[in-house]
């Protein structure tokens, strides 16, 4: 997402409302904000981002028998080609309702269909195996060796163009980063490494030494660089809950947990950009970033934005029902 464009990459419609012309209509405006907000990344020196899983609205539904990706096959190569000309890197994240150990056959068929979906994207763009799809591991569903042993069985199912790219993040409150590791003992899955979620849910690691052995499962050429999500408790809120804005001091003090370890990191923090240039500030500061460019100045972000883009919409008011059939005064 980007909050300082006048643009969405991931604007949608109702089911209901489906037509072949409001795909066409939705996925050309999505796509021309995407290719806006990579171009505002690459001018800012924002180099690693999340592409939102709705480009295509309802793309791994039935309903949608639109050939969008011979409409738009011109539109995504060149947004990879742009990616790829300016040495920059992307990432999908599908939503929740993807869980390839259900028990239900069902949703582990849908979520294979929306991971294919979200995978021909990538490949649409000509973008090589190190553009992962980043997933949880899934339900405990009240017994955990069964529950990974059914992620194993649905993997080994996937496409291998689908299975190259999947990566799987250790969550903050069933499966921990021991967990993820034996998973990728028997697929070879990397962890992308989340280092809130590790402060939630550990065995005691050290987060040092849990950054190295994420890291060890990502092997350089077919996955490129480890990827992981930075983000740290919003105070006064239930545990593992976000905060709204970037912890300079917690930043820095993570930094020194890296180390030297060449990793790309998502910042999972509520006001997006404005904490990330930021986190790039800081890093130039430590020489671990190349310095801006001279006559670079990075954005202001005033209080009033930051709050607008952490703040959720006010939720529309359902109408009251009625209790008789008296006429309701009105002013006029």
């Amino acid at each position: 997402m980007n909050n300082s464009l006048d643009c969405t990459s991931a604007s949608t419609f109702r089911l209901a409302s489906y037509s072949d012309e409001r795909v066409e209509q939705t996925v050309a405006a999505n796509l021309a904000c995407l290719k806006r907000i990579l171009e505002y990344n690459l001018e800012h020196g924002l180099l690693f981002f999340r592409i939102g899983s709705d480009i295509v609205p309802f793309g791994s539904h039935a309903v949608n028998t639109f050939p969008w990706q011979t409409r738009f096959a011109p539109e995504f190569k060149a947004i990879g080609d742009f990616i790829k000309e300016h040495k920059m890197r992307v990432s999908m994240h599908p939503d929740q309702f993807v869980v390839l150990n259900s028990p239900n056959p069902d949703i582990v068929q849908r979520s294979i269909a929306e991971l294919e979906y979200q995978g021909a994207m990538l490949d649409l763009m000509g973008l090589d195996s190190t553009a992962k799809l980043q997933i949880h591991l899934g339900g405990l569903y009240g017994d955990r060796d069964s529950a990974i042993a059914r992620f194993i069985a649905t993997w080994h199912t996937l496409p291998p163009h689908v299975q190259v790219r999947v990566v799987v993040e250790n969550d903050d409150r069933l499966f921990s980063l021991r967990d993820c590791l034996e998973l990728h003992a028997a697929t070879g899955i990397p962890i992308l490494f989340d280092n809130f979620h590790h402060e939630c849910l550990n065995h005691g690691e050290p987060m040092a030494e849990a950054l190295r052995l994420a890291a060890a499962t990502w092997y350089p050429t077919r996955d490129g660089n480890m990827m992981m999500d930075y983000s740290s408790q919003s105070h006064g809120e239930r545990r593992g809950k976000h905060v709204a804005a970037i912890e300079e001091d917690l930043f820095r003090d993570f930094l020194k947990e890296l180390g030297d370890l060449d990793v790309d990191i998502m910042l999972e923090i509520k006001d997006k950009e404005a904490s990330a240039h930021r986190a790039c500030g800081i890093m130039r500061e430590l020489t671990l970033l190349p310095p801006a460019p001279a006559g670079y100045d990075p954005p202001v972000f005033t209080p009033k934005q930051v709050l607008a883009a952490t703040d959720p919409a006010p939720k529309a008011r359902k109408p009251r029902a009625k209790t008789s059939k008296t006429p309701t005064p009105s002013a006029s």
